[in-house]
């Protein structure tokens, strides 16, 4: 994909960052990503323990999909994900040391 030219940084230095207890699997970052670094999915029946009460409430009631920043080392910290999300569940963070 061609480079967008609001993307302020070369892939893999900021990366995604999903509140699964705001998130409620909309699909606006995917739609905006030019990156295609999101995909919606449902969490796994593993991780829905680690949700807040009402982490797991909204979660129930959307069917616990969610947003899941597969490619992350694609962000180019554009900031399109953070502006879409109706929950204000997306923050963008530098990556880690792996």
């Amino acid at each position: 994909m061609a480079d967008n030219a609001s993307c302020k940084q070369a892939p893999g230095i900021i990366v995604p960052r999903i509140d699964r207890n705001r998130c409620e699997g909309k699909d606006d970052c995917v739609r905006v990503c030019p990156y295609d670094v999101f995909e919606i999915d449902v969490l796994p029946a593993a991780e829905r323990g680690e949700l807040s009460l009402g982490g797991r409430v909204k979660g129930f009631f959307h069917g616990y999909r969610q947003a899941f920043a597969v490619r992350a080392d694609q962000c180019r910290a554009c900031g399109l994900c953070v502006s879409a999300c109706p929950e204000h569940a997306i923050t963008l963070t530098r990556a880690t040391a792996a």
